[in-house]
Formats: C-alpha cells, structure tokens, sequence
C-alpha cells in the first residue's frame, strides 16, 4: 500500500512538472512571437515598399543567412558564413550595405536571369524574421522565392539538404520567418553542425566556434553549400528538381507535411528523405 502511494504521488508530481515545462515553452514561444510583431511594425505584404515597382517585372529571389550579428564564426551563424561564401563567389563580396529600414545588410546581384538580393539580418537569431519580412516587402518578393540557410542540430558537421517548407524543426530563427511572413513555405537549406558530445549544453554548442578539427570539414561545407544554391537559383523553379510533388509548405495555422530533396557531392553526404 505505501509503495503504491509513493509512485502515486510521484506520478503526481512528474505530471506537475510536465505542466509546468509545457507552460514555459509555451509562454517563451508566445513572447518571442509578440515581439517579432511589435518589431515589425506593419503586417508583411510582398507589394509595400518603394522599390517594389522596379522589381517586379523580373525573377528575383531572396537569400537570408540567419544568424547573430557579432557571432558570424559561431555554429549558429554558419547560415551567415554561407551567405559570405556566396557573395565572394558572385564577385559581390565588397558590396555589402547597411539597411536601417530593414535592420539589415544587402546585396542585390543577379544568377543567369534571376535578380538575387542577399540579406543579414542585423538582429538577434530570434527576430531575424523581422527582418526577412521587411527586405521581402521592400524589394516585392514572395516568401516562395525565399530561401532561408541555416544551421541544422539533426544533422553532423558535412552534411547540407534543401528543405521544401514546412515546420520549423525547433529552430528560432526559422519559426521567427514563419511568425513575420505568416507561412513556411520558404525554401531552406540545412547545413548540418551536429548535436554537442558529453555534457556540452547545446546552448553553449551552437554559441561555439568551430573546432580546428572541424574548420577542415567546414571549408568544403560552405564550397557545396554555394554550389547548392547556385543551382537553386539557376533554375526557374527549384521545386521542379524533385521528381515528385514537394509540401510546398503551409500558412501558419495549417498542416502540412515536410519533405526534403538533396544531392550526394563529393567529400559531403547530402540526403534524401
């Protein structure tokens, strides 16, 4: 009788404490939407701003590396270093220009016939999506012709995969683009950091550098990773490389289901799923 009034009670309490945490998370998830809205200002529209007119009439993609600024080396930020890759790549790599509308730095070039405009967000990897909704209005772009880079926990340093929409997968900086521009359509690309060993934190893993070890691996990482997307953005429509449908995403109260497409390339393993 007593042995089962003890594991009564500690049911009991596991279940509080199960609460508890769920109210946390759900709180956090809750305040950290509020203040991408108040930072907003203005609900996203891809036709505001006074470029719009001079965009539209071509194709033309937005690419965001999403990380925090001052933290461009650490593992979180690799979707920055990425971005700088490309931006070398296209011969572009010295016109980088501040943007204090959309609290950002930009660079508008061009892939074949699209007209590319590459973006780092000036604020905190929680409320990058602030600024991925203001650059996509200024400058007439549907989130469908966004791709996000960013840093992937689920997958070890070497790996990279293109994601077709779909939910944010715990990642801050993704679910704050899903808040700002209300879907998560936006195409992504996954670039693996692998999740800490030992009893690193995984706070304390993703607000790391990389190890020396790991730089020998990350070279080529950000080499496949630039010519991952120079491929994304060759094509008219980068969905159309799969041979079958890709989720193109869901508005943010809607179910859909995620899928990803990828190419295996030399010295990094790249998934399908």
């Amino acid at each position: 009788m007593k042995l089962y009034s003890f594991f009564s009670q500690l049911c009991r309490c596991f279940s509080h404490f199960l609460q508890r945490l769920l109210n946390f998370v759900t709180m956090r998830r809750l305040l950290m939407r509020a203040v991408n809205r108040v930072l907003l200002t203005e609900t996203f529209s891809p036709v505001m701003g006074v470029e719009t007119e001079i965009h539209t009439n071509s194709s033309q993609k937005l690419v965001v590396g999403l990380g925090n600024p001052g933290m461009e080396e650490t593992r979180h930020s690799v979707g920055m270093m990425v971005l700088g890759e490309l931006a070398a790549r296209l011969g572009v790599a010295d016109r980088w220009r501040g943007d204090k509308h959309m609290s950002g730095e930009v660079i508008v070039s061009a892939v074949q016939h699209t007209r590319v405009v590459l973006l780092r967000p000036r604020l905190l990897m929680n409320v990058n999506g602030v600024s991925v909704a203001k650059a996509a209005a200024k400058y007439g772009i549907k989130p469908e012709d966004i791709l996000l880079v960013h840093d992937e926990l689920d997958k070890p340093l070497g790996k990279i995969g293109i994601k077709h929409g779909g939910s944010a997968r715990g990642h801050n900086g993704v679910r704050s683009c899903v808040d700002c521009l209300h879907t998560d359509v936006m195409l992504r690309l996954r670039v693996g950091i692998g999740r800490p060993t030992g009893k690193t934190s995984v706070e304390r893993h993703v607000l790391g550098r990389f190890s020396s070890e790991e730089k020998k691996v990350l070279d080529g990482v950000l080499s496949q990773s630039v010519d991952l997307l120079l491929s994304q953005l060759s094509q008219q429509d980068p969905r159309s490389s799969s041979s079958s449908s890709p989720a193109g995403g869901r508005q943010a109260a809607g179910k859909r289901k995620d899928r990803e497409d990828s190419a295996l390339t030399s010295g990094i393993k790249h998934v399908i799923r």
